[in-house]
């Protein structure tokens, strides 16, 4: 099964699973039955929110980023600081949303690099919204637990801008590499 499905499932499944225990709790009012049906919840709105950002993210730039603007610049101290991390083992370790998006025998290289633009946008964006669901806390209590499940979400997309950033320059230099080639075979 393919990423997309496996988030969609796993939304879906969630959602039906909030529903559940929302109905367990208003027919019995065990608290348990309401631990449940927050925990799956906030596992939906996770979900539920990626997939809804990455798709609006992409239906508005097609994956067309520039990855020459300021913002997706990668400058020598942060390299430095993903050297320190090792980044470069976290390939292949890492889920990818769309492999297509990313492969040299579809796209040119600066089509890859603009890729990992939207790429890191789209984690950026998610980043930020996954401390929306604090603000359940106001209704249901248990600040501390929506907090920590926040805090580790925005982590865990920051991984994935940090991959973006370690590899563009790498590509950004393969797709300089073959823009050379390309000249001097139509120079020759």
């Amino acid at each position: 099964m393919k990423m997309p499905a496996k988030m969609k499932l796993t939304a879906v499944i969630s959602l039906v699973m909030t529903a559940l225990f929302a109905v367990f709790y208003i027919t019995s009012a065990e608290d348990v039955f309401l631990t449940f049906a927050i925990s799956f919840a906030t596992v939906t709105y996770h979900f539920a929110m990626r997939l809804a950002v990455g798709k609006t993210v992409d239906m508005i730039f097609h994956n067309k980023m520039d990855h020459n603007k300021k913002w997706f610049r990668v400058g020598k101290a942060e390299q430095h600081f993903y050297n320190l991390l090792r980044v470069r083992k976290w390939k292949g370790k890492m889920p990818t949303y769309d492999l297509k998006a990313f492969d040299p025998k579809i796209h040119s290289w600066d089509e890859i690099a603009d890729a990992t633009c939207q790429s890191e946008i789209v984690h950026e964006i998610i980043m930020v919204l996954s401390f929306l669901p604090i603000l359940a806390s106001v209704w249901f209590g248990a600040l501390p637990v929506f907090v920590i499940t926040s805090v580790l979400s925005a982590c865990f997309d920051c991984i994935f801008v940090m991959m973006q950033r370690y590899n563009r320059p790498r590509i950004v230099k393969v797709a300089e590499r073959q823009r050379r080639k390309t000249d001097v075979q139509r120079n020759s």
